[in-house]
């Protein structure tokens, strides 16, 4: 079964939870993105003992450094943190796993308006394809996020992904 999206945030490392942090703050474009950053905000006004307007106060920075500490958030937040950070700092990774897989794609951004579930082969292929030239921590963490965000169409990644890595990685 897919991880939960709060359970992939827990399992970052500190500084990709950081990283996702920082672009979960930065998101001003996204739809709904507010609905979460008040979540946010109130979660660490609670954990820091602050007012939420002095939460919203605190650069972006000190507001990420306090949320990436946070190892129990809702699966609502871990979303919107987890689609920042790919979209923020994995554009590239995304367009070629969606090139390999031949789905039509806006750097990243899926445009087709139809995506059937991949089968397990074209997966494994077009894993191996984005693991020659990405890490396989960042090709896990994508297609974990992609599973756990949209089991019907990722279903077949489930268990892919440690074994589509190269050797020695």
């Amino acid at each position: 079964m897919a991880d939960r999206p709060g359970r992939l945030w827990r399992d970052l490392p500190a500084d990709k939870r950081q990283q996702a942090a920082e672009a979960f703050w930065r998101d001003d474009t996204s739809e709904g993105v507010q609905v979460q950053q008040m979540e946010a905000t109130l979660l660490l006004a609670k954990r820091l003992n602050f007012r939420p307007k002095s939460v919203l106060s605190l650069s972006i920075e000190r507001r990420a450094k306090h949320l990436a500490q946070i190892n129990d958030i809702s699966d609502p937040l871990a979303t919107r943190a987890l689609i920042a950070y790919h979209f923020t700092a994995m554009r590239p990774l995304m367009a070629a796993f969606l090139d390999a897989l031949g789905i039509g794609h806006d750097n990243g951004l899926i445009t087709d308006e139809q995506v059937d579930a991949p089968d397990r082969d074209r997966l494994e292929a077009a894993l191996a394809a984005v693991n020659a030239s990405f890490g396989s921590d960042d090709v896990e963490l994508y297609a974990k996020t992609l599973t756990a965000l949209d089991r019907d169409t990722w279903r077949n990644l489930e268990g892919l992904t440690s074994a589509a890595a190269p050797r020695g990685t």
